[in-house]
């Protein structure tokens, strides 16, 4: 197991990879450029990302948000030109050492929350919240402007402007596309570019919708143990594998996220792992929890037991925390408590390893 965190980048991320660094456990990062979805990543943007990382002791071996243009998503003809320049910037990570490249396939929203920064009476800590019973109130676009006006001034995965103001229009576009036309052209995109990983040594991890449920009449297809189960059979690949998020996934507590570890560890269809915990509200409904099983509903000893049985060599890092000590940063991306994250899942691997001998 590799413990990584998520950076920004210099000119973005308020972490500097000093501080990155000085979490114990600590192997390198999870990587990204602020780049538009559809945009090559050209090299010596990677080039010069990779160097700072490596110079401050870290390693680079896993990209995220290589973000799918919605062409691709909708089958438009445009979509070929798309996936050729996502070709190219696959081919470019892999000149530098790249191994994996998490991405996702959802419509629109990568990621939907309802309130970035709910306080938690129990000890006065805020973190992302989702209830579904406020979307009715807001709809798609007072969503929209309600996080950008939350993100204190940062961007958000997902949530790219140049993207958002085309929303309208978008949403009008997937009407009338259902999963299973989706899936085809998810087969059409992972046709064009599974070869290419296979030759350059890199695999595509595919995230989870999150929340894990449709949005908004959008569909969605990747929410499930069956769902990852199709993904995987659209092109059958050791490298199509699944960015598996126990806090994606197990925002619906029907999904049993030990047992789905195991499916797809037991397969070695894990690219990488996202590990956090979140507390049940109510019918979806949740907040994010810290870390520590017993703050959430999420069995994370049962979690990290999973890991060490069947993919013990997976990426692994520390996802959304709570903003604490009041600290002010991206939502969900704050130093601290990852840091504190981190150090908990250390601490149970290193028991789960002791156990074991």
């Amino acid at each position: 197991m590799k413990m990584t965190f998520r950076w920004y980048g210099s000119q973005s991320d308020p972490i500097s990879l000093k501080y990155i660094k000085q979490i114990p456990g600590m192997s390198g990062l999870m990587g990204l450029l602020d780049k538009p979805a559809g945009v090559v990543w050209e090299e010596d943007e990677i080039k010069a990302l990779v160097d700072e990382v490596h110079a401050a002791g870290l390693e680079f071996e896993v990209v995220e948000s290589v973000n799918v243009h919605e062409d691709i998503k909708m089958g438009l003809p445009s979509r070929d030109e798309y996936i050729a320049n996502y070709i190219t910037t696959i081919r470019n990570l892999a000149k530098y050492g790249v191994k994996v490249i998490i991405y996702n396939f959802m419509p629109v929203f990568d990621w939907l929350r309802t309130d970035l920064a709910r306080e938690i009476p129990e000890d006065g800590s805020n973190s992302l919240y989702y209830n579904e019973a406020d979307l009715g109130e807001m709809g798609p676009m007072e969503i929209v402007r309600r996080t950008a006006e939350d993100s204190k001034g940062f961007t958000l995965p997902g949530w790219e402007p140049e993207r958002l103001a085309l929303l309208e229009t978008t949403l009008k576009q997937y009407e009338g596309i259902t999963p299973d036309m989706l899936r085809e052209n998810y087969k059409y995109f992972l046709d064009a570019v599974i070869p290419v990983c296979e030759e350059v040594g890199v695999r595509m991890a595919c995230h989870p919708d999150d929340p894990a449920w449709p949005i908004f009449g959008l569909p969605r297809i990747a929410h499930s143990q069956e769902d990852f189960d199709k993904i995987i059979k659209l092109h059958d690949s050791p490298a199509n594998t699944v960015c598996l998020c126990t806090g994606s996934l197990g925002s619906n507590p029907e999904n049993d996220i030990p047992a789905i570890i195991r499916h797809f560890g037991e397969m070695d269809r894990i690219g990488a792992m996202h590990v956090r915990n979140v507390k049940f509200l109510g019918y979806r409904h949740f907040r994010e929890a810290a870390h520590l099983s017993s703050t959430g509903d999420l069995d994370m000893f049962a979690i990290m037991k999973a890991i060490y049985d069947t993919c013990p060599d997976t990426y692994i890092r520390p996802d959304h925390g709570r903003m604490i000590w009041d600290e002010q940063g991206r939502p969900g991306y704050g130093l601290y408590d990852r840091a504190l994250g981190a150090t908990y899942l250390n601490g149970l691997w290193e028991a789960i390893q002791r156990m074991d001998k």
